[in-house]
C-alpha cells in the first residue's frame, strides 16, 4: 500500500544526470505568477536554461502549494509540477519598501511574468508603463483569463472558467452527458506555453532594436485558438458540431473501439492506411470496395463501417490488434491510466519520467520531451521551499548585505 511519502509511481525512476540547458544561459526572469499557467511558462524557461526567481508573498507564497492532497514530503504535488528549476524569494509587494525592492530587480531582470488583472497592475506599479520605465529592454508578460486589453480584463478566471468559453467542455464527453472538462488544465498549460513562447519571440526582436515588449496572453484566446480545427469548420459552413465522445471526426474512422478485454484507439486517416487496416485484418476486398474509396465515401457510410470494425476488434484481445496492426504501420494504441504511463517502457527509455533529489528526499519529475542537439532538460534545482533562495537573490542581484536582508525579514518584507 503507498502513502503519500512512497507513492508507487516514484518506485523506479531512474535518477536524472544529464547537464542543464543552456540555450537561455544568462537570462533572468522574475516569475510573480500562481497556480498553473503562470508558473508553468516559468518552468518552461527554467529547463531552457534561464535563471527564473519566483517571487512569493511571505509567509503562504504561491496559491498552489496548498493544493492537496496529495502532498510529497510536506509538499504539493501539483505546485512541484510547475515549478522546477526555480529559486524562491519571498517579498511583500504590498508594502512600500517591498516595492522598492522588486522595482530594483526589475532594473536588473530581462523578463517579468505576472498573472495580475490590468486593475491589479497599476495598484501595485507592475502595469507595463511603469516597469518598462524602468527598464526599456524589459520583456512584460500578463498571463491573464481574458487578456489585459480585454472588456472582461477584470474578471477573475481560472482553467475551468477558460475551458467553458472556449467550447472544449461542450464537445468533450458522452452526447447524453453533460459537458466535462478536460482530464489536464489544458487551458493553463496552453497559455502557459503560448507565453514562453512569446518570450523567446521577444528577446529574438531585442536582439535586433534592443528594446523591450509586453505580451498579453489570455488563457481563454489560448484555449479557444487550440480549438481552430472545430471553430473553423462551423464559421466556413455552419455546421455545428456537438460532443459525441469523438466519434465525429471529419476523418471516417477515428475513435475508440472496445477490444475484448479493453478499450483501444484506432485512426484510419488516408486511403493508404485504410487499404493496410483491412489487408491487415483478412479482409483486402473491403480496402478495394469502390463503396469505400474515399474518405468522404466513408464518412457517409460511417455508421455501417463502425459496427463493423467493432465487431471486428471486439473478437479478441488489445495485444493481438496492437500487435498486428502495429507491424501493418496502422495507427492505434492503448489508451492508458495515469498508472500505465509511469510505467510506459517508451518514456522511460526516452528519459521522460525520473527523479530528482530534493532537500526532504526524491522528487518525481515530467520531462521537457523536447530536445536539443539530442539533448533535454538536467534539472539542477527542484521545486524550491518557499523563501528558500531570498538571501542569494538580494545578495547576488542586488549586493544587498546580509544585515540589510535581516533587517528587511524583520520588517517581514522578505
Amino acid at each position: 500500500m503507498s502513502t503519500p511519502e512512497t507513492p508507487l509511481p516514484l518506485h523506479g525512476l531512474p535518477a536524472k544526470s544529464a547537464a542543464a540547458l543552456d540555450l537561455l544561459a544568462g537570462l533572468k526572469v522574475l516569475d510573480l505568477t500562481t497556480s498553473i499557467a503562470g508558473p508553468y511558462a516559468g518552468q518552461l524557461l527554467a529547463d531552457l536554461g534561464a535563471t527564473v526567481v519566483k517571487v512569493e508573498k511571505p509567509g503562504t507564497g504561491d496559491d498552489a502549494r496548498a493544493w492537496g492532497p496529495p502532498f510529497l514530503h510536506g509538499e504539493s504535488l501539483w505546485f512541484m509540477s510547475v515549478n522546477r528549476g526555480k529559486q524562491s524569494l519571498t517579498l511583500d509587494m504590498a508594502a512600500p519598501a517591498g516595492r522598492q525592492v522588486l522595482r530594483q530587480l526589475v532594473a536588473e531582470c530581462d523578463v517579468i511574468l505576472l498573472n495580475l488583472v490590468a486593475r491589479a497592475q497599476c495598484k501595485l506599479g507592475l502595469d507595463a508603463d511603469v516597469l518598462m520605465g524602468l527598464n526599456p529592454r524589459l520583456i512584460h508578460v500578463s498571463i491573464t483569463g481574458f487578456g489585459v486589453g480585454s472588456s472582461r480584463a477584470d474578471l477573475p478566471c481560472y482553467d475551468l472558467i477558460a475551458e467553458g468559453y472556449s467550447g472544449v467542455m461542450d464537445l468533450t464527453g458522452e452526447a447524453d452527458a453533460a459537458p466535462q472538462k478536460v482530464g489536464t488544465p489544458a487551458a493553463d498549460l496552453l497559455a502557459g506555453s503560448d507565453a514562453a513562447m512569446a518570450v523567446l519571440a521577444a528577446l529574438w526582436r531585442r536582439q535586433r532594436n534592443g528594446k523591450g515588449c509586453v505580451i498579453d496572453v489570455s488563457m481563454v484566446e489560448s484555449m479557444s485558438r487550440f480549438m481552430a480545427p472545430r471553430l473553423m469548420p462551423y464559421l466556413g459552413s455552419g455546421e455545428l458540431s456537438r460532443r459525441t465522445g469523438g466519434r465525429d471526426s471529419v476523418v471516417a474512422i477515428y475513435q475508440v473501439f472496445d477490444a475484448a478485454d479493453a478499450p483501444m484507439t484506432l485512426g484510419l486517416g488516408n486511403d493508404a492506411i485504410w487499404k493496410r487496416f483491412w489487408d491487415a485484418v483478412g479482409q483486402p476486398e473491403v480496402a478495394v470496395d469502390p463503396g469505400f474509396a474515399s474518405n468522404a465515401l466513408r464518412r457517409a457510410r460511417r455508421e455501417d463501417l463502425v459496427e463493423r470494425i467493432a465487431a471486428l476488434i471486439g473478437s479478441r484481445p488489445r495485444a493481438h490488434w496492437l500487435e498486428l496492426l502495429g507491424a501493418a504501420r496502422v495507427p492505434c494504441g492503448p489508451i492508458q491510466r495515469l498508472d500505465e504511463l509511469a510505467q510506459d517502457p517508451a518514456l522511460h527509455a526516452a528519459g521522460f519520467l525520473y527523479r530528482i533529489d530534493g532537500p526532504d528526499g526524491p522528487i518525481p519529475q515530467v520531462g521537457l520531451g523536447i530536445r536539443f542537439d539530442g539533448r533535454t532538460e538536467g534539472t539542477a534545482l527542484p521545486p524550491p521551499k518557499l523563501g528558500a533562495n531570498t538571501q542569494e537573490v538580494l545578495g547576488q542581484w542586488l549586493g544587498c548585505a546580509a544585515a540589510q536582508i535581516e533587517r528587511l525579514r524583520a520588517q517581514r518584507i522578505v
